[in-house]
Parts: structure tokens; C-alpha cells; sequence
């Protein structure tokens, strides 16, 4: 008898899981946004290095690169990692 309850209490407690699973389901619209936002919390650095490194090469005399894709690079790096704080939050 004593393992009938047992069993029985946790199967209720699993269908009580499954139930509330389903209804907590995200919807499309959050799923995209949540997408969009790991996307922006990505591009923004990226974009925003690619621009000051550019700015930066412009300020130098003659033909350079070198701030254009090292804050490429440092805006790669800050975007994975808001993503992944994100994702970890």
C-alpha cells in the first residue's frame, strides 16, 4: 500500500510538470524577440568596432587597416560574450 501512495504521488507530481510545461510554452512572438535580441546584443559591437576602427584608420596618415580590424576583432569578442551572459541569465 505504502508504494501505491508513493507511486502515485509521483506520477501526480509529473503530470502537474507536464501541465505546467505546456502552458508556460513560449509563443512565436516571444521566441523571435528573444532571437532578435541575441542578435542585436551580437551585431551592435561588431558594427560599432568596424566603425570606430575605421574612424581610427582615418585619423592615420597613409593607408591602414590595423584599428579597422582590431576593433572588428574586439567587437566579435564583447558580442559573444553579451551573448553568452545573456543565454546565462
Amino acid at each position: 500500500m505504502k508504494n501505491h501512495k508513493k507511486l502515485k504521488e509521483r506520477i501526480t507530481k509529473q503530470t502537474q510538470r507536464l501541465d505546467k510545461a505546456e502552458r508556460e510554452q513560449p509563443s512565436v512572438i516571444g521566441q523571435t524577440v528573444f532571437l532578435g535580441t541575441l542578435g542585436l546584443l551580437m551585431v551592435l559591437p561588431v558594427v560599432g568596432g568596424a566603425y570606430l576602427g575605421r574612424w581610427l584608420d582615418g585619423m592615420v596618415a597613409g593607408y591602414s587597416m590595423r584599428w579597422t580590424l582590431s576593433m572588428l576583432f574586439l567587437g566579435i569578442v564583447l558580442g559573444a560574450t553579451n551573448v553568452y551572459l545573456f543565454m546565462k541569465r
